[in-house]
């Protein structure tokens, strides 16, 4: 099942307080960034974020899900209503959030 234009909007606006936050269509799902650097994404009207130590620490109790089959399991976020919740858990990510890989240029091929 494919995510909702809806809920996408609806999660983005949560995280307005947040500069830098875009996505990323990817097969009917969206995948989030911040700053450039992927924090999770959006699956089956579900936003699950990377489990970095500051996730877990803030989320102790979320559960584990798998974006879809085969992927890594991410953490659930299920407190969306909570508009300072959401951009204190990015803000919080961040630093443990892995660096973008740099893409080869036709160059250094």
């Amino acid at each position: 099942m494919a995510s909702s234009k809806e809920y996408l909007t609806f999660v983005l606006e949560q995280l307005s307080c947040l500069d830098s936050i875009s996505y990323r269509a990817m097969m009917g799902e969206y995948i989030l960034y911040f700053r450039e650097k992927i924090v999770g994404g959006i699956y089956d009207d579900r936003l699950l974020v990377k489990p970095v130590p500051a996730a877990i620490s803030l989320m102790p109790s979320a559960t584990y899900e798998l974006p879809y089959e085969g992927a890594k399991e991410m953490l659930l976020v299920d407190n969306i209503d909570d508009r300072e919740f959401l951009c204190k858990l990015f803000l919080t990510m961040y630093d443990e959030l892995p660096v973008p890989k740099k893409k080869k240029t036709a160059s250094s091929k």
